[in-house]
């Protein structure tokens, strides 16, 4: 080995270029080199260290200049300048924030000048008044100094305007003297509109409910009065003293985006009253107490103390599965993979062959039989196989008919993509007993297993409603993924859909299509379900409309096309919170026989209530296309709220009895208009989950 080591040294000393003729010509090129190179290195770092700076001076100038923009155009009272530079940069970047040469902000300018729609557009934007003025005369005090000062420049340059000849000099003199003149004339216009101004009138509409059992929640509108000043920030005070004495708490609101407040942490039971009074550069106006006066912090389900329907359910289930992965270890299936490491290494091995033996591929065209496609989008691409085709694979080529229960027993499945080897494992133990459902089942999973493989991918996404057919006897399962990452696949590629759409065209037979055929003519239907599918609701309480059709083997349920994983609704208000008073107030209404009348002898907060499901009740009713004559022989499910995660709540209206499910044959009079779907019961119950 040392031999070998001194032989190749050896022979890349042989191989070296030859070197300097004597020792100080070696040297000078050593002195020469590190000098070329310490300067190079040297000038490369000063080089970019500079250029940073340059970069950094730029970008402060550019943002100083900024800055100056807006104050320019503030007092221009140019509002699309304004709305322009909010757009563009952060309140950081401008310093919104941040007082000039005068102590004064944007703000400031906008609310002296009363100009409403820049004040209400810095305010969105988050601008805050000058912390100068930190009263009444000190804000007095300070424009009567900035008028003063300007009048006093303008005398000067007059002056000098005046008695000088005319010269370059005396040009930018004349310059000066109009820019100060203007500037004379903004803070005179600033401060006759401070001296002006009137603290303003209590605010509009202050309206209290019930949040939860432990909080309440004001909202409230702008002062009606336009003559005041603008309002700048708004306050809460809540008590449990209609005189609000002694005051329990407070708050300053000064991001006016939404004018409405939560006040937490309050005690069930317990009746508070709550007022909100606005402020201006003038001080805090008149309180205007709410309506109702007060509210009592509690929830319905206090009425008869019930639990949350879907408390621990999850738990549960989990560990219910747990228990039957338990019990299902020492089943035959299991016995050759149980203290035996290396046959079940064996068979996985095994298992991954047959993924890539010649069988398993993807299929390029569809014989009579049941089959499984998977679709994964980003944007406006698709994946397909290196042959332009949608994956898909076989489940079974002697299945021509899909019943209904085996299709809703496989969208169960999609629950659990990361199972199926175990839910094969489990299945195949009941090979022996030649069930024809369970041996289309254990199809299913092993096309799962297959199209999970060449895909590269576990999670297939969600299952489409409804299975794609054609004349020839095909069926395609079809399930529905959006890509949002750059994430990679086996086996497939990215193209345009619009580019598989063209290309499938030009090979099909339009006389009698394919369900792949069918399948890409209606993908884009397909696609706006999946994505409609996975929206949510924003928070608040809802009505909601159940109406089931039964079928032969299944049944639907009525849903809107721009949401099909929520029944059709209409919002009742942003609060979700059903009161324990407001549950009272329902239950008394559900127990009447007769017709509920048109102002019932309740408290402010039920009437409140009543008005506010009069309305959506009428939506509702043009909504679904039923005459408004006909509810009267509806009625609101009376059992409980439906709570979705704590943000969202519906009531439910419900036709009568003999109507809330159409059986097959039997007429409805009133369909409702396009725009909703009739999707099987299960699959909604899925998608709602």
């Amino acid at each position: 080995k040392m031999t070998q080591q001194m032989r190749d040294l050896q022979l890349a000393q042989a191989r070296k270029p030859p070197g300097p003729s004597s020792p100080n010509a070696a040297k000078r090129l050593y002195r020469n080199l590190s000098g070329k190179f310490r300067v190079n290195y040297t000038s490369f770092d000063e080089g970019s260290l500079a250029g940073r700076g340059e970069k950094e001076k730029l970008r402060k100038s550019y943002l100083f200049q900024s800055n100056a923009a807006l104050f320019e155009a503030v007092e221009l009272q140019d509002l699309d300048r304004v709305q322009e530079l909010l757009k563009q940069y952060s309140p950081e970047e401008l310093d919104l924030n941040t007082p000039n040469s005068e102590g004064l902000l944007p703000l400031d300018i906008a609310i002296m000048t009363n100009n409403a729609p820049i004040a209400r557009a810095l305010l969105q934007a988050g601008a805050k008044e000058s912390p100068h003025f930190v009263s009444l005369e000190s804000r007095s005090l300070h424009l009567s100094t900035l008028v003063r000062e300007a009048e006093q420049r303008v005398n000067e340059l007059t002056a000098q305007v005046v008695n000088e000849a005319p010269n370059a000099d005396c040009s930018e003199k004349e310059k000066q003297l109009k820019a100060w003149e203007w500037r004379y004339r903004l803070y005179k216009r600033m401060k006759a509109g401070f001296e002006h101004a009137r603290v303003p009138d209590a605010p509009s509409n202050v309206h209290l409910s019930v949040a939860s059992s432990s909080s309440v929640q004001v909202t409230f509108w702008e002062p009606l009065s336009v003559n005041s000043a603008i309002v700048t920030k708004y306050k809460v005070e809540w008590s449990c003293s209609p005189t609000f004495s002694p005051l329990l708490g407070e708050a300053v609101i000064d991001k006016l985006k939404n004018l409405h407040f939560t006040i937490r942490g309050l005690v069930s039971g317990t009746a508070y009253y709550v007022q909100v009074s606005a402020y201006n550069m003038k001080g805090w106006g008149p309180p205007q107490a709410s309506v109702p006066p007060f509210a009592i912090p509690s929830n319905w389900r206090e009425y008869d103390g019930r639990a949350p329907r879907r408390r621990g359910q999850a738990e549960a289930l989990d560990h219910l599965l747990s228990q039957v992965k338990t019990v299902h270890q020492h089943c035959v299936c299991h016995e050759p993979c149980k203290n035996q490491p290396q046959s079940r290494k064996h068979s996985v091995s095994k298992s991954l062959k047959h993924l890539f033996h010649p069988g398993s591929k993807f299929l390029k065209m569809l014989k009579r039989g049941l089959y499984l496609t998977a679709i994964f989008y980003k944007d406006d691409n698709i994946l397909v196989t290196h042959e332009d085709q949608i994956p898909v694979v076989e489940i079974d080529d002697t299945y021509s008919c899909l019943l209904m229960q085996d299709f809703l027993w496989f969208t169960k499945v999609s629950c659990m993509w990361d199972e199926i080897l175990w839910l094969r494992q489990c299945v195949t133990v009941s090979q022996s007993s030649c069930s024809c459902i369970l041996q289309t089942r254990f199809k299913m999973l092993l096309a799962i297993s297959q199209m999970q493989g060449l895909l590269g991918i576990q999670d297939l996404g969600q299952v489409f409603f409804e299975p794609v057919k054609d004349k020839q006897g095909n069926i395609l399962i079809v399930t529905l993924k959006e890509v949002k990452t750059n994430q990679t696949f086996e086996s497939v590629r990215w193209v345009p859909i619009c580019k598989l759409q063209t290309s499938r065209k030009s090979v099909s037979s339009p006389e009698e299509p394919t369900a792949l055929d069918t399948l890409l003519i209606s993908i884009q239907e397909k696609l706006a379900y999946h994505q409609r599918s996975s929206h949510a609701l924003s928070p608040g309480l809802y009505l909601g409309y159940l109406k089931l059709c039964s079928a032969v083997d299944q049944i639907r349920v009525l849903v809107p096309e721009r949401l099909p994983n929520i029944l059709c609704h209409v919002k009742i208000r942003s609060n979700p919170n059903i009161s324990r008073e407001e549950w009272e107030w329902l239950q008394k209404m559900a127990s009447v026989e007769e017709p509920v009348p048109a102002e019932p002898e309740a408290e402010i907060s039920q009437n409140h209530l009543f008005q506010e499901l009069q309305v959506a009740i009428k939506e509702l009713m043009t909504l679904v296309n039923i005459p408004l004559q006909e509810a009267k022989d509806f009625r609101l499910y009376s059992q409980e709220v439906l709570d979705f995660g704590g943000q969202v709540s519906f009531l439910l209206l419900l036709p009568p009895s003999d109507d809330v499910c159409t059986a097959p044959g039997q007429n409805n009079p009133y369909t409702p208009r396009s725009g909703f779907l009739m999707l099987p019961l299960q699959i909604f119950e899925l998608g709602e989950e």
